[in-house]
């Protein structure tokens, strides 16, 4: 009985290592960054969020439209909105998620916030004006950033993008585009 116990437990330790070597436990496929250079150096990539497909979290006060149906929106909250969306790169592929976070203060200003994050490379924080530019825009900085961002720093714009009439799906979608420039000091060559 015993010699049968210590087989069984050499058993399941062998069938677990063999298990572990060539069962994939996840099969994670990572898309490829598409990263340009910007023209006045540094580097520029664009993400997009389709609407309403890429609607993950709609919060707001009020009547506005909720997802999932039924969220209860505090009321602590009166004066903030918070949307969750999956986020895509050019080839309109899913990279990530990404958050955005209104505040209507009067006191204090208002704010307009984004979260991106993206597994594999890090998240990026940024902060954005509230004030659109001319032709719809919104620009915002890179306040913090992990990972692969964490020694960069740059700027971002958020604009509404309307669909083609083709699209019966999408109404449309935001574009965010980013500039980073490397605040990483090179290594000195020494002679």
């Amino acid at each position: 009985m015993f010699k049968t116990f210590i087989f069984g437990i050499v058993l399941g330790v062998v069938g677990t290592i063999v298990a572990v070597l060539f069962v994939p436990v996840v099969d994670q496929a990572r898309e490829n960054s598409v990263i340009t250079v910007a023209t006045n150096g540094g580097s520029a990539e664009a993400f997009y969020i389709n609407i309403p497909t890429d609607r993950i979290v709609v919060g707001a006060p009020g009547d506005a439209p909720k997802l999932p149906s039924g969220l209860a929106w505090p009321d602590e909250l009166s004066a903030a909105s918070a949307d969750m969306y999956k986020l895509r790169n050019v080839h309109n592929a899913v990279i990530g998620v990404a958050s955005r976070v209104v505040l209507t203060d009067v006191e204090q200003g208002d704010v307009v916030e984004w979260v991106l994050h993206m597994p594999a490379r890090g998240s990026l924080y940024i902060g954005m004006d509230v004030d659109n530019i001319e032709g719809g825009a919104r620009l915002g900085t890179l306040h913090r950033g992990t990972r692969e961002f964490s020694k960069t720093q740059g700027a971002f714009s958020e604009r509404w993008v309307a669909a083609d009439s083709d699209d019966e799906v999408n109404r449309g979608r935001i574009e965010l585009v980013s500039r980073f420039v490397s605040i990483q000091q090179p290594a000195s060559v020494t002679e």
